[in-house]
């Protein structure tokens, strides 16, 4: 019996170190999108009024996994490779986890074409 329990307190930590690294390594994998879409979304209100109906250039992030397109006060984030869906859901709920407490953020969301868009449009 007693191996046992020294068994289940083993898992009981590795479970537990599993659950807080999963948490952190979704922030670190994705820093380089978040630190361009925080430069696009920062700007729509210290530096541009919007990025009007033909938008800016799009930016690839360094790792090219990412390309990110102001469209208007929208924030267009596409995956450069051949994903299904739910790739797409997941990364949407990322980022609507990294903009919840950002007011500047309405929504988070997939459009029809199948990206991510960052909504920042003026609240009425």
């Amino acid at each position: 019996m007693r191996i046992n329990f020294k068994f289940f307190i083993f898992l009981f930590f590795v479970c537990l170190c599993g659950f807080f690294s999963c948490s952190v390594v979704g922030e670190i994998k994705n820093r380089d999108l978040y630190s361009l879409t925080d430069k696009y979304v920062e700007s729509l209100y210290t530096k541009y009024e919007s990025y009007g109906l033909l938008g800016g250039e799009p930016e690839l992030t360094p790792d090219g996994k990412y390309q990110v397109l102001p469209i208007g006060r929208l924030v267009n984030v596409k995956i450069m490779s051949v994903v299904d869906d739910s790739v797409y859901e997941n990364l949407c709920k990322e980022l609507s986890a990294h903009y919840k407490n950002d007011n500047h953020v309405n929504n988070v969301f997939i459009n029809q074409a199948g990206t991510i868009m960052i909504d920042c449009r003026n609240k009425k």
